[in-house]
């Protein structure tokens, strides 16, 4: 889809990028094909699930929920009041993989490989404790 000038001057202002900029900008293609694609992605909600925890510093427990707009920003007030920056280290790789599949034009739950663990590799193994999280993408309509 082809971006309007007025599209290319909000963006231009979003990212604060001088006239020059801009242009270096518009002449990477790839670049107007995520935009024609960014107002479908931000009518959806990445959603990380902690699906196994086993001592756990920060006690995250099976079932808390880790909340990311369509652009992978985290969306504190829907999550819990701490978060353990290793989670979201070990998870940023996976909202980044579910971006690119739907800029392809692949629904992102069709990801094959869509946990992650922090890397604390849990008592047996020398450290404290150890959580699998799990991403699924889900439109913005959808009750929580």
């Amino acid at each position: 889809m082809k971006l309007d000038e007025r599209s290319w001057k909000i963006m231009q202002k979003h990212l604060g990028y001088t006239d020059e900029e801009m242009k270096t900008f518009k002449e990477d293609p790839k670049n107007e094909d995520v935009l024609s694609k960014s107002s479908a992605l931000m009518n959806k909600t990445i959603v990380v699930t902690v699906v196994d925890s086993h001592g756990c510093n920060s006690q995250h427990k099976v079932g808390d929920k880790f909340y990311f707009d369509g652009s992978g920003n985290l969306l504190t007030k829907l999550c819990p009041n701490r978060i353990c920056i290793y989670a979201l280290n070990s998870i940023a790789g996976l909202i980044f993989a579910s971006n690119e599949l739907f800029y392809a034009g692949i629904h992102p739950n069709e990801m094959r490989f869509k946990r992650a663990g922090c890397f604390d590799v849990g008592l047996n193994c020398g450290g404290w404790g150890h959580i699998v999280m799990e991403l699924r993408v889900e439109d913005r309509s959808q009750p929580r």
